[in-house]
């Protein structure tokens, strides 16, 4: 009972610390950022940013379809200047969310991946990559092409998260389709049958989950797969050699943003020079600007052509089916 009071008495102190930080800090220097980055790469960036302009930063973290949803309704009532993470598509998909500002980097960013209407900024390129288990898959029988992801031999072997809960996931379908030319209404009944009912809870399972050998192959981003082979996870890469996504994360300022001009400020400091070289040395993540050269453990990429304003269009019909699928099997 001592122990779960004085559990409580702390919760408490730490959200009555948190409302007072928070209020003693004059409104312009405020920020509300929404992510579905994972902590290890948002907080040294949120701090960086803080400590550079005295900007007191409130975070709110999570997955990336509830970080969507959260800042929607947010939105409404004007308490969210910043979505940071998720695929670009996603932003796509939901523009309306989001209110126009051309970055004072924008001369310097990678010019496949602006929005033509300055919505949201892209914030790291992130291809995708086939990884396997070193014990249960042989170099020879590892995954090469995306088609090759489709074999009866890989049947609830796959490492793959619910789409609810993963930008990946999405981006990961929407390549699958476009790559291989073949419809979501098409592929997707094949591929949740290959799935055999076992869905992962979030993406950042699917490393851990293939070198532990409870699957034999995944989809992942190369930065993900690169920091698990370098932490010394049992798996191996796989560049696809018919081409892969390099869709982007974003970052976007808000509708109803109440420190806008701080939202703008921090837009500029994640694509800025420093920030683009620390994510790439630090994160194993690709750059978005053209004045940075890639990094030699970077391997290179077959860039395959993905549409993003077509990746927005078909995301509503994509949940549908997955969740009508996933339903209809059981889950």
């Amino acid at each position: 009972m001592l122990l779960l009071l004085s559990g409580c008495s702390s919760a408490r102190k730490d959200a009555v610390a948190k409302i007072s930080a928070k209020y003693r800090v004059p409104g312009d220097k405020q920020l509300i950022v929404y992510t579905s980055h994972k902590e290890e790469v948002y907080l040294p960036i949120i701090r960086e940013f803080e400590n550079r302009t005295g900007i007191w930063v409130e975070i709110h973290a999570g997955g990336t379809a509830e970080m969507f949803e959260e800042v929607r309704n947010a939105s409404a009532s004007g308490a969210c200047d910043i979505m940071f993470g998720g695929g670009i598509e996603s932003f796509e998909a939901q523009k309306d969310l989001f209110l126009p500002y051309e970055t004072k980097e924008r001369a310097m960013l990678d010019a496949e991946y602006l929005s033509s209407e300055d919505l949201w900024t892209p914030f790291t390129e992130l291809p995708l990559v086939f990884v396997y288990n070193n014990k249960l898959v042989s170099a020879e029988e590892a995954p090469r092409r995306w088609s090759d992801i489709f074999s009866e031999k890989w049947k609830g072997q796959i490492a793959f998260a619910d789409l609810h809960n993963s930008g990946t996931s999405y981006t990961i379908l929407s390549a699958f389709s476009q790559i291989t030319g073949r419809a979501s209404a098409d592929f997707m009944p094949e591929f949740i049958g290959l799935l055999d009912g076992k869905v992962l809870s979030s993406s950042g399972q699917i490393v851990p989950s293939v070198s532990n050998g409870r699957f034999a192959v995944g989809v992942t981003l190369e930065e993900t797969a690169l920091k698990g082979i370098a932490a010394g996870y049992d798996i191996s890469m796989v560049y696809p050699e018919d081409g892969t996504s390099t869709v982007p994360d974003g970052v976007a300022m808000v509708v109803n943003a109440p420190h806008s001009y701080n939202a703008g400020l921090f837009i500029d400091f994640v694509v800025g020079l420093d920030t683009q070289k620390y994510a790439m040395d630090e994160f194993c993540r690709r750059t978005v600007r053209t004045d940075i050269d890639p990094a030699e453990s970077l391997g290179v990429i077959k860039r395959a052509e993905f549409d993003i304003v077509r990746s927005a269009q078909d995301e509503e019909a994509v949940f549908e089916i997955w969740d009508s699928l996933n339903k209809e099997g059981g889950r």
